[in-house]
């Protein structure tokens, strides 16, 4: 027993308790001794290398010929050539990530007729021509994101026929060639700027995740969508949309629909949801929604997983519904710290979910005839919505004199004979005080035009003749700086508390950012109670410098245009980076042996896993017609490796961070457990 592994060694002040059960476990683990391993990399794993400190600007020689699985992430390569993978003959799985790799040379990969898994993610990567995968016939797995594409020749990827997953997000992309791939179950191509994609573009007929996020969409052509009748989970978020495409409506499997960010959507119907009645989780997010229709969910009798936060709802009457509705149903509200309202001022920054229906400002219902007058309280709504007035009484409103408190109804002689005329369309007929009009603005914004004497967004203050408030020159404005901090790595927080004190009362406020760090510079427009001492500016990306300006709207004393900016910084990811294999300290290695045996106990507890996701992984290359289940994140399918991910999924953490709903079956990472002789999940690394 003087030597149990290679470089693991007998040391006089190990506990001897601790032998036995270390030596069956290594025993266990196949753990014996390993030739030809190159320095700076760890061999301890079967038939598995694993450079993590490793620094080179060039592939480590001297490989073990058995090698199956190589990583060689995050060390600085910067060449790779014909001979880099000589006498590899058997590898499956290669991971490149995280490097500086700005060009592949044609066939560089030929070599590795076996090769399934390929990650080159995070590198300089400009392009790919027909000649970069030359030979890779058995590849399923190809992870392009994080690089600087901005070519992809056409046929690129045409030999690439079992290829499972590809990903392009993150790129430079102006252009796509036809993708012709008929095994693909998933394709991201988040965050390149393709604002027209051709029908026809996906000749994809298999696949079932479709990430389109961030590419400037105005629309979604149904000859792009239309033949991919096997999507289960699509992503739109942060584009361009004005409305639900109405390609969707084709889309009867569609299981996951993300919408978020699209904030050029102000209403929503229920017709436009039709035909989607398998949508088991809905992201709404970021939009411009002011009401909700009480019928909008009713196409969707799976919906389980709502997500509604940021949204600048008004609430009044014709929100009543929300709350009881949530409550009632099976549907889970995700981010509901966030679900608040911007209106009107008496409920700005209020939960909706804390909001009782008398907060709603429904008002007494009252029925008027030509000869009597009768009054009915109505002391709560009904199921789903406030209850409607039956057909022979005409409900008027009580006229209040003061916004702060309740006016009595005017007495019966002077109360209106004869109807209102109705409000448009999807404007409550309360929003408006003091006898305002409610109307819907161009984007479908609710405005409230005021009578004589009446001013405000709601019309709720008092505007005497000669009287109307004048610019102050003797008043200071606020500070030009902002108040700005971190909140998360993901989050920053804006302090607003100098408009709480402005002498003057502020309708709202609008407050802008820019990510000055990313390549997607585009400003995002939110609008923000005046009420708020601060606000959490959530979504972000980790280690990015951000922009962000303040503008009070409807201040006598700021001149129009004026704002209060700064910058600040989001903080790098929290998750632990690459620690080395083995460290070691003379005179200290007692004090490593109970990590390592936790090490090796969760490696062989992982081992049980491991074969049922490369069982599962095989019967989808397979082709068969069996589908697996995609959840908010990663799917079973994704070679997200040892990579976790900093940020859970954008349902995921505004539902508090847990597992999502309709996730993977198997929670082994897959790089985890590649293949037969990979044995256990390797420790991880940070995905920057």
């Amino acid at each position: 027993m003087a030597t149990i592994c290679r470089d693991q060694k007998m040391h006089p002040r190990i506990p001897p308790a601790l032998l036995l059960p270390l030596l069956f476990l290594l025993l266990a683990l196949g753990c014996g001794p390993v030739h030809g391993c190159p320095a700076g990399c760890q061999c301890h794993q079967q038939q598995t290398v694993f450079c993590a400190a490793r620094r080179g600007p060039r592939v480590p020689r001297d490989l073990p010929p058995d090698t199956l699985g190589l990583y060689i992430f995050e060390n600085g390569i910067t060449t790779l050539d014909a001979g880099s993978f000589a006498g590899l003959p058997g590898l499956q799985l290669l991971d490149l990530s995280q490097n500086q790799i700005a060009s592949l040379p044609g066939g560089v990969f030929q070599l590795l007729a076996n090769l399934t898994n390929l990650d080159l993610t995070g590198n300089r990567l400009r392009e790919v021509t027909n000649e970069t995968f030359r030979g890779l016939r058995r590849l399923e797995r190809l992870y392009l994101g994080k690089n600087h594409i901005r070519l992809v020749q056409p046929g690129a990827f045409d030999m690439l026929d079992r290829l499972l997953e590809l990903k392009l997000q993150d790129n430079e992309l102006r252009a796509l060639p036809p993708l012709h791939l008929p095994r693909l179950l998933l394709l991201d191509l988040s965050h390149n700027s393709l604002p027209g994609l051709e029908p026809g573009a996906l000749d994809t007929p298999k696949v079932e995740t479709l990430r389109l996020a961030g590419l400037g969409l105005h629309q979604l052509e149904e000859g792009l969508l239309g033949p991919l009748q096997n999507l289960h989970d699509l992503d739109v978020s942060d584009n361009q949309l004005e409305q639900v495409p109405p390609a969707l409506g084709a889309l009867q499997g569609l299981t996951h629909l993300r919408l978020a960010g699209n904030s050029r959507i102000a209403q929503l119907r229920p017709e436009e949801l039709a035909g989607l009645a398998a949508l088991q989780e809905l992201d709404l997010s970021n939009l411009s929604l002011q009401a909700l229709p009480p019928a909008l969910f009713g196409p969707l009798p799976r919906l389980r997983l709502l997500a509604a936060a940021r949204n600048p709802f008004n609430c009044v009457c014709l929100l009543s519904w929300f709350g009881q509705w949530v409550r009632e149903s099976r549907v889970t509200l995700a981010s509901p710290e966030e679900t608040r309202c911007h209106f009107p001022p008496k409920n700005a920054g209020r939960l909706l979910l804390q909001l009782d229906y008398a907060d709603f400002g429904c008002p007494a219902t009252t029925t008027t005839t030509t000869t009597t007058t009768a009054t009915a309280p109505t002391t709560g709504p009904a199921a789903h919505e406030p209850p409607p007035p039956p057909p022979s009484v005409v409900p008027t409103l009580p006229w209040p004199t003061e916004p702060a408190s309740e006016a009595p109804s005017l007495p019966p002689a002077a109360r209106p004979t004869v109807a209102p005329a109705p409000p448009p369309q999807d404007c409550p007929a309360s929003t408006c005080l003091n006898g305002g009009t409610c109307s819907l603005g161009a984007r479908g914004h609710l405005e409230c035009l005021c009578p004589p004497g009446r001013a405000g967004l709601y019309c709720e203050g008092r505007e005497e003749p000669g009287t109307r408030p004048t610019p102050a020159p003797a008043t200071p404005g606020p500070p030009r700086a902002l108040l700005l901090e971190p909140a998360s790595p993901t989050s920053l927080r804006v302090g607003l508390q100098r408009y709480l004190q402005s002498p003057v009362p502020l309708r709202s406020l609008r407050l802008t950012y820019r990510n000055l760090s990313g390549p997607d510079k585009r400003l995002v427009m939110l609008r923000l109670p005046a009420s708020l001492a601060e606000y959490t500016v959530t979504q972000l990306r980790p280690n990015a410098t951000y922009s962000v300006c303040v503008q009070p709207l409807g201040a006598a004393w700021v001149p129009e245009g004026e704002e209060a900016c700064g910058e600040a910084r989001t903080p790098p990811a929290t998750r632990s980076s690459h620690a080395p294999v083995t460290q070691a300290h003379e005179g200290h290695l007692p004090l490593l042996i109970a990590p390592a045996l936790a090490a090796l106990l969760l490696a062989a507890l992982a081992a049980v896993g491991t074969a049922y996701c490369v069982r599962r992984g095989r019967a989808t290359a397979a082709g068969a017609q069996g589908k697996g289940q995609v959840g908010l994140g990663a799917g079973p399918l994704e070679l997200e490796g040892v990579k976790v991910p900093l940020e859970p999924g954008p349902l995921v953490a505004e539902a508090g961070g847990e597992a999502p709903l309709g996730g993977p079956e198997c929670e082994a990472p897959l790089m985890g457990c590649p293949g037969p002789g990979l044995l256990g999940p390797l420790p991880p690394k940070a995905y920057t």
